[in-house]
This record gives structure tokens, sequence and C-alpha cells, in this order.
């Protein structure tokens, strides 16, 4: 029944789709893509601490000559792909599932919500949570007409806010996760950023041109989140001065503090996604959750009521005004972009390898409707809950002459506001917590990414790849400590940022790749059929019964079938799957014998479809049997909706 030499005459309508561990592919460790990354790495940490001023100096240049030159290109691809995505998850597409037709979500949707926000935004959501919106409201953007520290300015604050952490950064991250999971799930390729070119360069990405992606992937995942652990251990050093009382955390304190981290996400990352990276995340989620409530109460709570219905209408009513927002503007307009839109639409895109892969690892079994609701609409809804909680007390504390936007750094912008509120203490060892607990969970989850990208994309990479990286990840974050902390940190986030040009032509290229790729999945095929046969079928029926027919299925003359339009011998349509099985082993008869005896469990392996030979068919109409025989709205068997 698995027998490959079957493939051959498989219908392609039929295919049910086939995850890439049931393929037989080896997952053996890529030694060229391991090692070049490797050293590529640790000459750039070498850099920080040898020269840690020549490396921010080379990195600000390099971003600015990236922001004056190509920042159209990001706020056009932001544009592109928040709209390919929408169309691919409330298209006719909707329906496709990332895995077989018949296979079930491997985690929960509150548990996929959970690591969904711990390895999307994780430390940037407390970080920027009052500090964004705060910046807006005293200083706000180009193009707005509201004056500086306003009730009208808090609106645009808001709106600005979420334009930059909402549906357009989940799209980034969407496309990605949704291509990689698609292509692994589905097609039974390896969970690559190589493997998703596949439909337009076939197998010549197992060679060197996927290994040069591979490797450059695994230097974005690792600085990306070297970055952001960067900015987490500098606010929890501030947490510890504002809960100890203390003038200034050592260097050497910090250092050990990211030691102790690096062991405990190292422990997180070989325990595994399920019992590692997904108790965290609800852990942490929860924490969140209870200090976004507690400000919320305490808080300037009918402000915050107040603010979230019309910070959303100001987004829609600002859309227009943020999205033609460009450097050729003036020269303030030109200082923003570079400095906080264009900078976050190159982050997302230099994210969005690590998350991408990641989000396809626990988003197995979801359809791409369900993906795009949950991972673009779900996030980006949470998150200005979250910024308009914790920003609108910042901006009120602001307001009511607290002074929270006059702090020193901006680390101290979260603690200042916690300290303006009832329990300052607790509430800042929650917030704390919650720091180090997503500091945990983004570095366990890029560990296991970068081990799966240097193993061929094994689903389970091995230990000792995993715990590689994850020290190679503490290196990075030790060097930015003792190189000069925010200099080698600055010089390395510039560096990480002018990464993403490349990989913004990538995700171009994803976009043409899979969406060729969408058009020819059996699910689609099984819909072209179905609207095929039910026009003609409808016309038959009138023009011989009337008002009284039903469908059945017979088989007719070649070529005048439903499946007229469709070259069901195109190789182009099957060649996929008889590749993705040409390594699984053959069912025997005596096999078959073997699993009928009584008490025998049968093994796992991928579905087997019906191998009946294909032929043309039409829906024909005749006259019902009995009353109630017909049906009307009945499913299809993807549980997809029903056929019109």
């Amino acid at each position: 029944m698995n027998d490959p030499a079957l493939g051959r005459g498989i219908h392609p309508a039929l295919i049910p789709g086939i995850g890439v561990e049931h393929t037989g592919r080896k997952f053996s460790t890529n030694v060229a893509v391991f090692v070049t990354a490797g050293v590529l790495v640790l000459g750039v940490v070498i850099w920080a601490l040898v020269a840690p001023e020549n490396l921010s100096a080379v990195g600000g240049y390099l971003l600015a000559w990236e922001t004056q030159g190509f920042g159209w290109l990001f706020s056009a691809l932001a544009i592109v792909v928040l709209g390919f995505m929408l169309v691919v998850g409330y298209g006719r597409t909707g329906g496709i599932r990332l895995g077989a037709d018949d296979e079930k979500p491997e985690f929960s949707t509150t548990s996929w919500v959970a690591m969904l926000f711990s390895a999307g935004m994780g430390i940037g959501l407390l970080f920027y949570g009052p500090l964004e919106p705060l910046s807006f409201f005293v200083d706000p953007p180009p193009g707005f007409s509201a004056a500086p520290e306003t009730v009208n300015a808090m609106k645009d604050s808001l709106a600005q806010t979420i334009f930059h952490w909402g549906p357009f950064a989940w799209g980034f991250y969407a496309l990605v996760g949704g291509a990689i999971a698609y292509g692994a799930y589905r097609r039974g390729r390896a969970p690559l950023i190589s493997g998703i070119f596949e439909p337009l360069f076939g197998r010549r990405v197992d060679g060197w041109a996927g290994g040069v992606i591979d490797v450059f992937a695994i230097i974005v995942t690792l600085f990306g989140t070297a970055v952001s652990l960067g900015i987490g251990i500098l606010q929890i050093g501030r947490g510890i001065e504002v809960i100890g009382g203390i003038d200034e955390v050592s260097e050497g304190l910090l250092i050990a503090l990211l030691a102790i981290l690096t062991g405990l996400f190292v422990l997180s990352a070989v325990s595994g996604v399920k019992r590692g990276i997904r108790a965290l995340s609800n852990i942490n989620m929860a924490l969140a959750g209870l200090l976004a409530l507690f400000v919320f109460v305490v808080g300037p709570t009918l402000l915050i009521v107040t603010m979230i219905p019309s910070g959303l209408m100001t987004f829609f009513t600002d859309l227009g005004v943020m999205l033609s927002r460009n450097g050729l503007q003036s020269d303030a307009a030109a200082s923003f972009m570079a400095s906080w839109t264009t900078y976050y639409w190159a982050w997302w895109i230099s994210w969005s390898p690590f998350v991408g892969i990641f989000i396809a690892k626990i988003s197995r079994g979801r359809t791409l409707r369900e993906f795009v609701t949950v991972v673009i609409l779900v996030p980006s809804s949470v998150c200005f809950v979250w910024f308009t909680i914790l920003g609108s007390t910042a901006m009120d504390q602001q307001m009511q002459g607290d002074g929270v936007a006059d702090v020193s750094q901006p680390e101290d912008v979260l603690f200042a506001m916690l300290g303006n509120l009832p329990l300052p203490l607790l509430t800042s060892i929650v917030a704390m917590i919650s720091i180090i607990v997503y500091f945990v969970t983004s570095a366990d989850s890029a560990s296991i990414v970068m081990g799966s990208m240097s193993q061929r994309g094994k689903p389970e990479p091995s230990m000792w790849v995993t715990i590689t990286w994850g020290l190679l990840l503490g290196a990075v974050g030790g060097s930015l400590l003792l190189a000069g902390g925010s200099t080698a940190l600055g010089g390395l986030q510039s560096m990480m940022i002018v990464t993403s040009l490349p990989f913004a032509v990538i995700m171009i290229g994803m976009m043409v790749a899979w969406g060729k790729e969408l058009r020819t999945d059996p699910y689609m095929l099984r819909r072209k059929f179905a609207q095929a046969a039910i026009a003609q079928g409808v016309r038959q029926g009138i023009a011989e019964h009337g008002d009284d027919f039903v469908f059945e299925s017979t088989e007719v003359d070649a070529g005048e079938g439903a499946g007229a339009w469709l070259d069901t011998e195109d190789p182009e349509l099957t060649e996929w799957y008889t590749t993705a099985t040409q390594e699984i082993s053959v069912v025997t008869a005596e096999d078959v014998e073997r699993t009928l005896e009584p008490g025998h469990i049968q093994p796992k392996g991928p579905d087997r479809p019906d191998h009946r030979a294909s032929g043309d068919a039409a829906t024909v109409a005749e006259r019902p049997r009995g009353h109630g025989e017909g049906r009307s709205g009945k499913r299809d068997q993807d549980g997809g909706d029903p056929v019109p």
C-alpha cells in the first residue's frame, strides 16, 4: 500500500499530504552549514570584544545606507506580505491544512497562542510597552496634527504603536511560518528556509545555494536573538537596582546572571517543546496577564477603557497617513522612518527566520484560515490591548506631572511607571520575573531552531547541537556586556538589521514559490473538480428533469467529465509526492497479514491514499428514488466550507 511505484498512478487530487517525518528523509548534521555559521559567529564575537566602537560605527553606517536607500522597499513589502497572507487565509486556499487532510493540531489553542507570544515578541512587550506610546505622546510622529501631551496625541501614539507591532509585524512571521509548515507537513520537505524555494529551483536547493541560505538564516537568528537578550539583561539589571535599592549593578553580576540564564535556557531547550517551552510560555502568559490586569485596575481604568476603542478607530483613520509617510516628505519624516518604522520592518524581517520556523513547528495540523487568524489577528489584538494598558498609564502619569519621560535610560520607563502605582516593589519583581522567563523562552526557542537548521531541518535536533548553539548564544550575550554594553549592542543590532535587506528579497521569492504551489494543492484541485461537476450537473439536471433531481457520479467519455480542464498526467502535480515517498519502506503482503492479526497494533505511517485508477467523471442528474434523499451543503472531506 505504500509502494512508491503506485504513486505514479495516484490521482493528483487524491493525495492526502505527507509529513516530513514520514518520508524517510535523513536528518544528518550539515557539517558545512554548522561549521561555517559557527566560525562567522565567533568572528563577530571577537570583533565585538576587540573593537566595539568600530563594530558600532560600521553597523551604523550600513544601517543609515539601508534605511535611506531601501526604506521604500520595506514599507511596500510590509503591505504586500500582509495582503498576501490575508488572501491565503481567507481566500479559496483557507481550507488547506498544514499537514495531512485528517491531521489534528498538536497543541491546544491556549498553548499555541502562549508560545507565539513568547517567541514572537517576548522581552519587547515589556520593554516597549510603556516606552513607545510615551515617546510618541511627548514627540508626535510627522503627519499627525495633535499637540504633544494631549488626549488626541494619546490616540495617535497608540495608533502608531500598533502600526509597528500589529498585523504588519505578524504578517512577516506568518509568511515564513506558513510556507515552512506547508512544505514540511503537507509536501514532505525539510523545514528549512531553503526548502521553501524547491517549487522554483527543484532539488538544487539541497546543494551549496541552499546551504548559503541556511547559514545566513542561522546567523540572523543568533544575532537577532542575542540583541533581544542584551536588552533583556540590561532591563533585568535595572530591575535589580530598583528592587535592591542599589545605585548600579556591577558588570560581574550581570555576567554571572547571564551564565545562570544560559544554563536555564539550555536545559529548557534540550527538554523539548512540549515539556520546556510550552510550560514556560504558559507561565509567562499568566504572569504578563496578571501584570496587565493589575495596571488596568489600579491605573487610570476609565481612560484605558476609553482609549481601547478610540485608539483602534484612530489606527484605521490614520492608516493612510502612516502608510504614506516617507523620507522624501521632510527631514523629520526621514528621521522618524529611519529611527522607528523602517527600523521595525527590518527588525521583524530579521527575526522572521527564527520566529517563522518556530511558528511552523507549533502550528502543524491547522488550516490556513486558522493559521492566519491566530498568527496575525489574535496576537495583534492582544498586543493592542497590552500597549493601550501600559501606554495609557504611562502617558497619564506624564500628563499628571510624574515625569516618567524624564528617565535617563529607556529600560527605566517600565519601572518608573510601576513605581507610581501601588505595590511598586511587588509589581517590579513580577515584571522582572516575566522578563527572565521571556529571556529563557526566546533563547531556548532560538537554540532549537538553529539546531534544526544545522541538521537539515531535523524536527528534534540532537542534544549536543542544541547545547552548542545555546552556548554560542550565551557567548554572544556575554561579549556584548564585556565589550561595553550598549555600545557593542548597538553595533550588533545595526548589523543584524542590515541583513534584513537580502531577506526582504528572499521574502518576495517566498510568496512566488508558495503561491505557485498552493494553486496545485490537492485541496484546490478537488474544489475545482467540485465546481465543474456541480455547474455541469445543475445545467444537465434542470434540462432533463426540471426541479426534481439529485446528483450521483458516473463515468463518461474522456474529455467530457468534470476534470477535463486538468492534465492529470502532468508530473508536476504528483512528482513531489513520489519524491517524498521514495525512501518509504514497501509494505508487503506479509506485513498486511500481520497487521490483521488479533491484538496487533498498526505502526504509525503516512496516510494511505486511494490508489484506484483515475478517470474522467462527471456528476449527472437523475430523478430521486424517494422523498428526502437529496442533501445540500454537505462539507467536503477536508472539513472545509460547504461547496456552493
